[in-house]
């Protein structure tokens, strides 16, 4: 599989299903901002606690649907701005490459992927706190992209803000990595970091066999395409063959109708008028 190891940078354009999820992100965002801001905290609430990623209220109430619809909860200003830049600036790159369906597909596999693997571990008690709490944000998607990113772009460098210089797409990796790898650990292995890791894990996952599945699919479907337009070509030689006996047999010269490469000759110009364009 071939990886890229450079990426032009440019402001992306603001299309695709990366416009469509940013635009759904900050619609949920404002309208929880905005219930808070007007005294509406019940509005709020209601939609906090039927939206985040519960292990406990999906095992006791069966709401299955926090498994997608936790990565469009956010509370904290900040963590919402930088993981919307990611999707705008990262996420607009790998749309580019692998296409507006398939990227939506990605996104979707990496929050319910993450959310269902960290539901999973909430089975786990290893400690009073291992994988236990709720999730909410995009972050999940966010690493996902990131990871993907690097297996695409694997040595492009990015700027990150405030440091000057251009840093390899791989260091920003690990460093993604070592940092939520250490508030896990700070916050006793809580489900949200757990899933917040998930996300770089579903990101690699995804690249290796769905990415690579797409890939394999595409060139099949593009080699049984040609295939059937040779077939259609040959058909049409046949055809062209049989025209040119059935000819020959009424004292007919082929060369009157066929050029040398096989293909009808145009009308003569009197013949044409009164008559649509001449198609060969």
């Amino acid at each position: 599989m071939r990886r890229d190891s450079s990426v032009q940078f440019g402001f992306p354009r603001f299309t695709g299903n990366v416009r469509n999820l940013i635009l759904a992100n900050t619609a949920v965002f404002v309208v929880l901002l905005l219930a808070r801001a007007f005294g509406q905290g019940h509005v709020s609430d209601w939609i906090f606690s039927r939206g985040i990623f519960n292990p406990e209220a999906v095992k006791q109430a069966g709401w299955i649907w926090q498994f997608l619809t936790y990565g469009f909860i956010h509370v904290d200003p900040l963590n919402f701005l930088f993981s919307m830049l990611a999707l705008f600036f990262l996420g607009s790159a790998v749309e580019s490459r692998i296409g507006k369906k398939l990227f939506l597909e990605f996104y979707l596999f990496a929050l319910i992927g993450a959310g269902l693997a960290g539901f999973l571990l909430s089975f786990i008690h290893i400690t009073p706190q291992f994988a236990q709490g709720a999730v909410y944000g995009s972050g999940p998607a966010a690493n996902a992209i990131l990871m993907m990113f690097f297996l695409l772009f694997r040595d492009a460098p990015i700027m990150v803000f405030p440091i000057p210089i251009p840093i390899p797409v791989k260091y920003i990796v690990i460093f993604t990595a070592a940092v939520e790898g250490a508030y896990l650990l700070l916050s006793q292995f809580s489900l949200f970091f757990m899933v917040q890791l998930l996300g770089l894990g579903a990101g690699y996952a995804w690249y290796k066999f769905a990415w690579r599945r797409a890939k394999t699919s595409g060139a099949i479907e593009s080699r049984i395409a040609a295939i059937r337009n040779a077939y259609y070509r040959w058909k049409r030689r046949r055809a062209a063959r049989k025209f040119k006996v059935y000819m020959s047999m009424h004292q007919h010269d082929p060369k009157q109708y066929f050029d040398e490469y096989g293909n009808f000759r145009p009308p003569d110009e009197d013949d044409k008028k009164g008559r649509g364009g001449w198609v060969n």
